[in-house]
């Protein structure tokens, strides 16, 4: 058995946060939060990263990102090209918004042969995920069902002060699988607690801030790639035809179809801990704080790779 590979998901456009977030240091080392993410991979017994990024990023990437990790971690490079997309469709008029996470993942189709995790590069998911995550996936086998995971978190850890987040809302039996995702794209504190909106913000429904949701860390067996082959074009043909500028092939639906269908089984390995991000610019100060104060208490070195 193939051992399991981290895929970094970082193509992302980065429109709320106002730039390459992904590059922005949040220490006075120069770390940025995908350093803390590998580090914490490599610990857990990762030995290999996949980045998925735009081509026209390249060049910076390999330089402030990929270069550096080269030396701890085996590194290959995957491009999230618009053009990526199955034969007798054709990019929308105007469309510049990548396709989103499912379309990420697939865009490794050509790299993947074994069992992977898949994480944002933006976000911060602590140790703890990437131990239990890598110790699943070390393990698991498809049998009758395509056995996957995710790494759940409390919904109260995963928000911002500074705006809206996307989540996807998880339902769970009592033997802690997952029945069911739901992607909602606009989630925020509001009044004295959190709820989301489907209309832009004009009305808001309450979650219950133990909620548990999914922060894009997935575990997969191989096998995840036909399915999202498969399902791609269905998307091209319906959602897009409606949405041409903004749908998007989200991950967690894709594996809530698999879901319904009875075609997987997800395992939700609960973390408690907080999340960190920086999906606003005033989100950076919180971060900067908080690696700083992790640091302090011996969680990581001063310096990841010396």
């Amino acid at each position: 058995m193939n051992k399991p590979v981290l895929v970094i998901m970082a193509a992302g456009m980065g429109s709320r946060y106002g730039g390459l977030k992904q590059m922005d240091p949040v220490d006075y080392e120069g770390h940025k939060i995908i350093d803390f993410s590998i580090y914490d991979a490599k610990r857990a017994g990762f030995e290999k990263v996949i980045f998925v990024i735009k081509k026209e990023l390249e060049k910076d990437f390999k330089e402030l990102v990929g270069d550096p990790i080269s030396k701890h971690m085996e590194v290959q490079y995957v491009f999230q090209n618009l053009d990526n997309i199955p034969e007798g469709f054709s990019i929308p008029e105007g469309r510049v918004k990548p396709w989103g996470t499912g379309h990420a993942v697939l865009s490794c189709y050509d790299v993947i042969d074994g069992p992977f995790a898949v994480i944002n590069a933006d976000d911060y998911y602590g140790a703890s995920a990437f131990q239990m995550i890598y110790d699943f996936l070390s393990e698991v086998k498809d049998d009758s069902c395509y056995r996957y995971t995710m790494v759940g978190y409390r919904l109260k850890n995963t928000v911002t002060d500074n705006g809206y987040v996307s989540r996807g809302v998880c339902d769970i039996d009592s033997g802690q699988m997952l029945q069911g995702i739901v992607e909602r794209t606009r989630i925020e504190k509001h009044g004295d607690g959190i709820a989301y909106s489907e209309d832009g913000g004009k009305s808001f429904t309450s979650l219950p801030e133990d909620t548990v949701v999914s922060m894009n860390m997935w575990g997969f067996t191989a096998s995840i790639m036909e399915e999202l082959k498969r399902r791609f074009a269905f998307f091209m043909n319906e959602e897009v035809r409606n949405n041409p500028e903004k749908a998007e092939y989200f991950l967690p639906s894709v594996v809530d179809q698999l879901l319904i269908a009875n075609k997987a089984t997800v395992k939700v390995l609960n973390s408690e801990d907080k999340w960190y991000g920086v999906t606003y610019k005033e989100d950076k100060e919180g971060v900067v704080n908080a690696i700083a104060s992790m640091k302090d208490k011996g969680m990581y070195p001063t310096n990841l790779w010396r």
